[in-house]
């Protein structure tokens, strides 16, 4: 990353980790806007070791609270997910009391103290650990893709779209939001195979007790009932992969 910014000399690059709260206090001084991005997210990982999530996406934000208030920060905002509405998995559960913590901060942060916001992603395409780089990978190695339900959806944000969302609360924001997106269109897993390597053999293997078939960002936001994109935009931004 420093590379890919050219080392530029308005940033302190710092190793460290979330659950240091004495590192993560030297970090936050002198940030007018910290944006929390720090977890771990990988829904699998979390259903075999919970316990992980727990230190870094609970405990972690509840460090970073702390350490901003005491740095003087004036806005904080926590990136989130649709898995922590109405979570099933350790993950899910984990970001939405990641959620509530930093919204409930904002009643306890004085006149001076940050003001403290959250988003909700969705499945942000090609992220590392996605279906599209394990399935290409897959591919590559001459490998039969595993795929857990053909019929499952995902909402679907591109990496542009997630930073544009919250760079634009960091604009705007009051304190307590919670922005959901209401634009996202979602794709079918099926689809997004077919999109990838039409007539391609792949193995169904069913969906894990920490998954869900549809997600949802909100009552009546679901996966299932937003605009579905087709295999031809689906081949469109493979191309860019």
């Amino acid at each position: 990353m420093r590379d890919a910014l050219g080392d530029d000399s308005r940033l302190r690059w710092m190793v460290g980790d979330v659950r240091d709260l004495d590192r993560l206090k030297r970090a936050c001084r002198g940030a007018d806007v910290v944006f929390h991005a720090a977890a771990l997210k990988r829904i699998e990982t979390g259903a075999y070791n919970p316990d992980e999530m727990v230190k870094t996406n609970v405990l972690g934000t509840m460090n970073l609270i702390e350490a901003a208030t005491d740095a003087g920060v004036s806005r904080v905002i926590g990136l989130s997910s649709d898995k922590a509405f109405q979570p099933i998995s350790p993950y899910g559960q984990s970001k939405a009391l990641g959620e509530s913590l930093l919204l409930a901060a904002n009643n306890m942060h004085g006149k001076r103290g940050p003001r403290f916001a959250a988003v909700r992603y969705g499945n942000v395409w090609n992220a590392q650990g996605s279906v599209v780089p394990k399935w290409l990978t897959a591919m590559r190695r001459g490998q039969v893709v595993n795929v857990t339900d053909p019929d499952c959806t995902r909402f679907f944000m591109t990496i542009g779209q997630a930073v544009t969302m919250v760079w634009e609360l960091s604009m705007r924001m009051k304190g307590g939001e919670l922005d959901i997106p209401e634009w996202l269109s979602a794709y079918r897993l099926g689809d997004l195979m077919e999109a990838m390597a039409p007539g391609c053999f792949y193995k169904t293997v069913g969906l894990p007790e920490f998954e869900k078939k549809h997600e949802s960002m909100r009552d009546g936001l679901s996966s299932d009932l937003a605009r579905r994109m087709t295999v031809e935009e689906l081949r469109e931004h493979l191309a860019n992969v």
